[in-house]
């Protein structure tokens, strides 16, 4: 369908595929598209949806500076999926103890491995080549151990859990009855911890500077400045931690199946997308950081994930390079409505009615996930032709949430 609404109240416009926008979202667009750094237009993709300070499901194009807040807290928050050999047919009848076999083995919510656990062991090892990094940021950085009980050992002990919230493992089903593995986190305690620091920082730095904003929230660093390369050095790290925290669970999921499962076999790559980034790329014959705040990067034929509520369809796509979106699309189906009003609004017998058939957690712990309070994925996927190519299409019979 393409662009929908245009925006021309900012510095910049913002350009935005879709209609289906609250206005409080509309107004974070506007407030960012004012900022001085802001370069060419902002694209809002159909999922949007208001955030802190900046929105969710928006792509950012900055000169010579960044947005923290923008970036968030949940720095490389993303997605991660594999399909198998293994056929519909193929799964038992109940998928109850696959889904508490999962569980676990993979820390979920506020969940992680035991640090008695971790001196010599497979995860220590694999987390071992980010260890030298975070010790010359936090070198620099030293305030960032004050944030966070026992820093050290926390990072390590979260590599490979899964977390809370919007954060979830799925089995899913493709249009060929072919299962997959889909799942859904992000740099856990240590990417907040990163963020708030540098949100902050950024924050004291424009009152040292005396910068007006139109939100403290879109605080940001220019190039150049003391805490610039310190903060593109912490993101970086946070990143590349939520990268391999995907592929470590599942590396998890997989060892569960094959315990679990008829022998089965890896039918292609693995996906293994941020959606909560910033990167340095070329758009317009601009050198720009291109801020994802809640999408995904669709250059020409990269694939990529959406995925529904945990009651809906998910989509494996292939970006088409949209140069309007910055090659980006959207990031899944978007809030709604925000948690507290989900639980204001919904039960867990609402919760029930909404996964029936699909194997999930349907008490009130997790009534703010429940898909009502989530848009109409097949909405945005329609709003957004022009971006992806959908590849397959995924419904879930699986899902463990923290």
């Amino acid at each position: 369908m393409g662009i929908q609404i245009e925006l021309n109240k900012g510095r910049v416009p913002v350009k935005v595929w879709t209609r289906d926008i609250e206005s409080e979202a509309i107004q974070q667009l506007l407030n960012v598209a004012s900022l001085p750094i802001v370069h060419g237009h902002v694209a809002a993709m159909p999922d949007v949806h208001a955030g802190t300070g900046a929105t969710v499901g928006s792509v950012i194009p900055t000169k010579q500076a960044i947005i923290p807040a923008a970036v968030g807290v949940d720095i490389g928050c993303g997605m991660n999926a594999v399909r198998t050999s293994l056929r519909a047919g193929q799964l038992p009848d109940t998928l109850r103890a696959l889904r508490l076999g999962i569980e676990g083995a993979v820390p979920c919510g506020f969940e992680q491995h035991a640090a008695s656990r971790m001196r010599g062991s497979a995860l220590e090892r694999v987390g071992r080549p980010l260890d030298a990094r975070l010790d010359a940021i936090v070198g620099k950085h030293p305030g960032l151990m004050k944030m966070q009980r026992r820093f050290n050992e926390t990072w390590l002990c979260q590599l490979g859990t899964l977390g809370g919230g919007n954060h979830f493992i799925e089995l899913c089903l493709d249009e060929a009855d072919q299962v997959w593995v889909m799942l859904h986190s992000g740099s856990r305690g240590i990417g907040n911890v990163i963020g708030r620091y540098f949100i902050a920082a950024a924050q004291k730095d424009m009152r040292r500077y005396q910068i007006r904003l139109p939100d403290r929230d879109l605080a940001y660093f220019s190039e150049g400045s003391a805490l610039f390369d310190d903060y593109v050095e912490a993101v970086a790290w946070a990143q590349d931690y939520a990268l391999l925290n995907r592929r470590q669970m599942l590396t998890t999921v997989l060892e569960v199946l094959k315990t679990r499962l008829p022998s089965f076999s890896l039918d292609g790559e693995a996906i293994n997308c941020h959606h909560n980034y910033v990167a340095r790329e070329r758009h317009f014959g601009e050198d720009l950081f291109i801020t994802r705040k809640g999408a995904i990067s669709a250059k020409t034929g990269e694939l990529g994930i959406i995925p529904g509520s945990m009651g809906a369809r998910s989509y494996i796509v292939r970006g088409q390079g949209d140069p309007q979106s910055f090659c980006s699309c959207a990031h899944g189906a978007g809030r709604r409505m925000s948690r507290s009003a989900a639980k204001r609004r919904f039960s867990r017998f609402d919760l029930e009615a909404q996964t029936a058939g699909i194997e999930c957690r349907k008490d009130g712990g997790v009534v703010d996930e429940i898909p009502a309070a989530y848009k109409d994925i097949d909405r945005v996927m329609d709003s957004q032709r022009d971006l992806v190519e959908v590849v397959h299409t995924l419904k879930q019979v699986l899902c463990v949430k923290g």
